[in-house]
């Protein structure tokens, strides 16, 4: 069995491996921002989800305040009511403002732990809602300077793809040239080789009675060339 994970981890790495070498360096490069630019949105939605919440709170905390200053008003105006209904020697009167003024004690009581409570909320709200915010900031910075790296790694891989095109360009002209230089070497051979061939032909021949009978003859034909040259000579007085 350890054998087996052991080779499944040879392979999966081999192929993950090959598969990172096969990959076009300028395809790389867009999936990495696509991805930096994903990432940042999901980031920008949850930290709106955390402002949104803090906003909601700030409403929810106004309507709590008001709800307060309205249960600690009426508190003070059913107070007065019954302190008015007992100068009147109204006992019903002082007896319905009374127990009025303590219902709306607690409401009030009710009211203020609501609006601590909210307020506690909203500090919470508030401190995740800035780091929320900086985070995203932070993370758009590293989104612009990835989107940098990208131009100037894009920039570096075009110059690669063009030195890459020169080499080969160089390497297919020095084939071409050596190919010549092989070329003409065999040419040069050839030629060598009749010429040597001639020339070996010319003094084989010399070498032999036929080859003296013709080096006679042009002797004679020439000592002829010659006497009759003076005759022409003499025919014109120019001896």
């Amino acid at each position: 069995m350890g054998f087996l994970r052991r080779l499944w981890g040879y392979i999966t790495t081999a192929f993950r491996t090959s598969a990172e070498k096969a990959m076009n360096p300028e395809v790389e490069v867009e999936q990495a921002i696509a991805e930096a630019r994903k990432r940042d949105q999901a980031l920008r939605n949850q930290a709106a989800k955390v402002v949104a919440h803090r906003t909601q709170l700030e409403s929810k905390i106004d309507k709590a305040a008001s709800e307060v200053g309205d249960s600690r008003e009426m508190a003070k105006q059913a107070l007065l009511k019954a302190e008015t209904s007992r100068a009147e020697g109204d006992t019903a009167g002082v007896d319905k403002w009374t127990r009025t003024a303590q219902a709306m004690a607690m409401k009030l009581q009710a009211a203020e732990n609501n609006l601590s409570t909210l307020k506690a909320q909203y500090d919470t709200a508030a401190v995740q809602a800035e780091s929320a915010k900086q985070a995203v900031q932070q993370n758009a910075t590293r989104v612009s300077e990835l989107a940098a790296k990208r131009m100037e790694l894009l920039g570096s891989l075009e110059a690669a793809k063009m030195q890459e095109s020169v080499n080969k360009a160089v390497d297919a002209m020095s084939n071409t040239m050596d190919y010549d230089a092989v070329s003409l070497e065999k040419v040069e051979d050839k030629i060598e080789a009749r010429k040597a061939e001639a020339m070996a032909k010319a003094e084989l021949r010399d070498a032999t009675p036929d080859g003296a009978e013709v080096e006679l003859r042009e002797a004679i034909s020439t000592v002829q060339a010659d006497a009759k040259l003076e005759e022409l000579k003499n025919e014109l007085g120019l001896s």
